[in-house]
């Protein structure tokens, strides 16, 4: 089931996508959006009896975390290669605020602060409900679903201050969708980011260090995760500098394609 969160020109409303996609899970021209009766995190699955063409709606970000959102950093090990590191012994957490999240054809601002900022295509976790200590054994019970992120970084700022709040932090540099995948095998996905049409990742998440259950096992072992609480899992090889002007899409097998443009600052 995909899970959009959309709008008209009025309110934003959940919906539930319907019609073929194809491998990459892309939908058709002709899909629909069945809007939902309020946010399925809170009240469940309760659609209405409308049909909206996918064709005539603004998707938007399709999870607000009313919490937090979670990276996980260095969890490919050509990744953690490439960035002169090696790859951690446990999951290597770190925070995004959730007024970085935007979504899906949002502009990601390009910050005043920083001359090197970063793509980083990922596969995103949404939380379902609150959890705390989950064994991996049970992790898919308290997943939502899933989506596609970019956890864009100002990797000079990142440099300098050896820690990754500010680096990260910046409002937009969480792009976030086109929709929640709520059925998928994420054992192998194809993981691929394109630099205005050029492929510049290409890996799967079947080279992950730690996969999603690990993942969500270590961090509510942590912390309390709540609903709509995003953990990224990690990004491929192949990250690098993206600038004013460029279009950044991030595209997941299963799930689709998220395209955001690199705008400045003013």
């Amino acid at each position: 089931m995909r899970i959009a969160r959309f709008t008209t020109g009025d309110d934003p409303l959940f919906g539930i996508v319907e019609g073929d996609v194809d491998q990459l899970g892309i939908p058709s021209d002709d899909s629909i959006i069945v809007p939902l009766q309020g946010d399925p995190l809170y009240v469940g699955i309760h659609p209405t009896e409308q049909q909206v063409p996918l064709s005539q709606v603004r998707l938007l970000a399709p999870v607000l975390p009313r919490s937090k959102v979670v990276g996980i950093g260095r969890n490919y090990a050509a990744h953690a290669a490439e960035m002169g590191g090696d790859v951690p012994a446990e999951p290597l957490m770190f925070l995004k605020p959730n007024t970085s999240v935007v979504g899906p054809g949002d502009p990601v601002f390009y910050p005043r602060q920083s001359q090197e900022v970063h793509y980083e295509g990922e596969l995103a976790v949404v939380i379902g409900r609150i959890c705390r200590d989950v064994a991996p054994e049970r992790v898919a019970e308290v997943i939502h679903g899933y989506t596609v992120a970019n956890d864009v970084t100002a990797r000079d700022l990142q440099r300098g201050d050896v820690q990754f709040t500010r680096a990260k932090g910046f409002d937009s540099f969480c792009p976030l969708g086109p929709w929640i995948e709520t059925e998928l095998d994420t054992s192998d996905l194809k993981v691929q980011t394109f630099l205005n049409g050029d492929v510049v990742q290409d890996g799967s998440t079947k080279d992950m260090v730690f996969d999603v259950a690990a993942l969500v096992a270590y961090v509510s072992s942590v912390m309390t995760l709540l609903p709509g609480d995003v953990i990224l899992t990690g990004t491929p090889s192949g990250v690098g500098p993206m600038n004013v002007g460029d279009e950044v899409e991030v595209s997941i097998a299963g799930i689709g394609s998220l395209t955001n443009k690199v705008v400045s600052r003013d």
